[in-house]
């Protein structure tokens, strides 16, 4: 019996919606050779991250293991796949392999972080492969709402693995490639171990639709409104955003591109020719310009990011443009759960100024990239697979995508975020759960999750922040009074008088009292003054701050 194993390891993704990161392995125990696919974030709320840009992977077990990890694979150009590459490559340091759009965008990513573009190799599709320690890898095309989306075909040496990425079965997707059944049934005629499969549109019991079917009901809605439209989007669903400027240029509009990420995505699938016939757009400033009734604005920001187009607009004006009364907004998108605040929060802000908003609540003017139900079990029928994985989900999603499998007579389990999978036999085994979490982009820093930031962001957040400093001489006698300094604080509390005052009052009582051994020790003085500041504030406001001491001895 080989000593060898063959191994699965999500360290993103799944368990959730979003920072995609899963890795195979094969080898003697402990000493696998690694490949890795997909490196991607998930993007902070002000509830759990505040202040937080963005949200990675944490990759520690790889980077220990930075000699074993051959390649990196990359299935498609969206952020919850691609976008940590250039934040985590230095820990990782292998080639990065991917089809020419999404190397496009992970060159861009890389350069933002001063990496080599040569890093990113561009790979062709299936049937070529790409060589990668005991892992021959080759990718198959699969449609999706991004061009050149790619399912990874994995052959070991102790079987074919089909990683499915993020996919649906589109046979008319606008841009990008069509899902072939019958070249998905040919990769699989020959036996595949395990399909480690989407998961996110489990619980969605109709087939899913073409992206083809939205155009008509667009290009109607567009020829209908009186005045300007604005339409946002992912800016990634390039097949969409081809859609709303083909249907406002049939209604004999300009199109203005608004917001880095919907000009970058464009860009990107024009020079790796997966768009060839884009109709031409308009500058911000040839815009303003153009007669309301003649102008159409694509932007970025269907998920109710502040910095978005969207919000800047809902806050007044973008790049010179203005919303007014009687213009159209159509948010031709989902909203991801977890989103919904940011999103309502915007459509509000439209309403008040008498904007008319659309959403999806028709069915009329999105359909997801995600296979809902019945396509699982035609992708489970078609690749035949003796396991399948659920991944790219929620926990629940998870849950049910597994038993789903297992009604139809597949081998499968649940396998979170840190759960290392046995592949090597017939049926999936835990071999061991690893510390994995979560590394936050703050700025120009990261750090992890629980260092303890955040922790205290929010804590300040909820209870407010008091500085306490006290001055002491030689003799360790009080030079003048205690004085505090509040944030976030209400100034005056149950007994009528300034809070600060109350405070200042209480602490110099306390010095007052204190004995020579808490005086000349700086730590129980420290201790004694912040127990004294909270507790007059819980009398005063009812709330116990975050406080911080400073004491200065004159020597």
């Amino acid at each position: 019996m080989s000593s060898n194993r063959l191994i699965y390891l999500p360290l993103g993704g799944a368990g959730e919606i979003g920072m995609n990161a899963y890795v195979y392995g094969y080898g003697p125990v402990g000493k696998e050779k690694l490949i890795v696919v997909d490196l991607g974030v998930t993007f902070p709320d002000m509830d759990s991250s505040p202040g937080v840009d963005l949200i990675l992977p944490d990759v520690t077990w790889l980077k220990e293991r930075r000699n074993d990890i051959e390649a990196i694979f990359i299935t498609h150009a969206h952020e919850d796949h691609v976008g940590a590459v250039g934040h985590l490559w230095n820990d990782l340091g292998a080639p990065i392999y991917a089809r020419a759009f999404t190397a496009n965008i992970a060159r861009r990513k890389m350069a933002d972080h001063g990496h080599s573009d040569r890093t990113v190799k561009t790979v062709t599709k299936w049937p070529d492969t790409t060589k990668a320690g005991p892992f021959t890898v080759g990718f198959l095309p699969i449609s999706h709402s991004i061009p050149e989306s790619s399912a990874l075909v994995i052959d070991t040496p102790q079987g074919r693995l089909i990683h499915t990425g993020d996919f649906k079965l589109d046979t008319s997707p606008i841009v990008g490639e069509a899902f072939d059944p019958a070249l998905w049934a040919e990769v699989s005629k020959g036996g595949v171990k395990a399909l480690v499969c989407d998961s996110t549109n489990v619980f969605s019991h109709h087939e899913g639709r073409s992206e083809a079917t939205v155009g008509p009901e667009i290009e109607k809605l567009v020829q209908s409104a009186p005045a300007m439209v604005v339409a946002t989007t992912f800016a990634s669903n390039v097949a969409r955003v081809k859609t709303l400027a083909e249907a406002g240029q049939r209604a004999g509009r300009s199109i203005c591109l608004m917001g880095r990420a919907m000009r970058r995505m464009v860009e990107a699938s024009l020079e790796t020719g997966v768009l060839t016939d884009f109709p031409p757009v308009v500058s911000p400033e040839d815009a303003a310009n153009i007669p309301r009734e003649n102008l159409m604005l694509l932007v970025t920001g269907s998920q109710g990011e502040r910095r978005a187009a969207s919000a800047q607009l809902a806050n007044g004006k973008f790049q010179g443009m203005t919303v007014k009364e009687g213009d159209m907004f159509l948010f031709s998108s989902k909203t991801i759960p977890g989103n919904e605040r940011g999103v309502i929060r915007i459509m509000n802000q439209f309403s008040e100024m008498g904007v008319d908003i659309v959403d999806d609540s028709s069915g009329l003017y999105h359909v997801s990239g995600h296979a809902n139900r019945p396509d699982l079990l035609k992708m489970h029928d078609i690749v035949q697979p003796q396991i399948v994985i659920p991944m790219h989900g929620e926990h629940r999603h998870l849950r049910e995508h597994a038993k789903l499998a297992m009604q139809h007579g597949r081998a499968s389990m649940v396998c979170v975020n840190g759960m290392m999978l046995d592949l090597s036999g017939n049926e999936p085994k835990v071999a061991e759960f690893i510390d994995t979490g979560r590394r936050y982009v703050d700025g120009s820093v990261q750090y992890g999750a629980m260092d303890g930031i955040v922790r205290d962001r929010i804590r300040m957040a909820l209870n407010g922040h008091l500085v306490v400093t006290v001055i002491l001489d030689e003799d360790d006698e009080l030079l003048g009074e205690p004085w505090c300094e509040v944030k976030g604080l209400c100034e005056t509390g149950r007994s009528n008088v300034a809070l600060v005052d109350a405070l200042e009052e209480d602490l110099s009582q306390f010095i007052g009292r204190a004995g020579q051994k808490t005086i000349t020790n700086d730590d129980k003085l420290e201790e004694g003054l912040r127990r004294v500041a909270r507790q007059t504030c819980l009398n005063e406001i009812g709330k116990k701050p975050e406080v911080t001491v400073v004491i200065s001895r004159l020597m």
